[in-house]
């Protein structure tokens, strides 16, 4: 499984410990950035990062993405911009399961300022290996809802 992963200055501690054990758990995983949280470049921020990532997942070049900020939401809500894309902003590992059994996400979002690192990693860990059993005509509804 290839994973896309993202965060915006915010977002940046919890995205760094994430990639580490990604790579420590031996998940082929990218980095799009955000690269120095120290910058005064304001240029870049969580909707830049989310389009990058969301594209990466949509057009299947990557199977999931994973997206931090501060609380997750500003990511979330930029990512499912993207055709195709099924981001979930989970807070817990229950709904980190609940998200990938019934409605089959595909990218991440995760709120720095509400998880700590450890709980950060057990999300991921959770979301990343549980399959989808739901229902696909659900699914196909949503995708007529971006056709709308």
């Amino acid at each position: 499984m290839k994973i896309a992963l993202a965060s915006d200055r915010g977002g940046y501690a919890l995205k760094q410990y994430i990639l580490e054990e990604l790579v420590a758990d031996q998940v082929d995983v990218k980095d799009f950035g955000c690269d120095d949280p120290t910058s005064d470049d304001y240029s870049k921020g969580y909707p830049d990062y989310a389009e990058m990532v969301a594209k990466a997942v949509a057009s299947g070049t990557y199977d999931r993405g994973i997206l931090v900020c501060g609380t997750g939401i500003g990511m979330s809500i930029a990512a499912n911009k993207v055709k195709g894309v099924r981001c979930a902003l989970v807070h817990d590992t229950f709904s980190a399961e609940q998200t990938r059994l019934y409605n089959d996400s595909n990218v991440l979002a995760l709120g720095e300022m509400i998880i700590g690192h450890t709980l950060g990693h057990e999300i991921v860990k959770t979301w990343l290996h549980t399959p989808f059993v739901g229902n696909v005509k659900r699914l196909e509804k949503i995708k007529e809802l971006e056709e709308a």
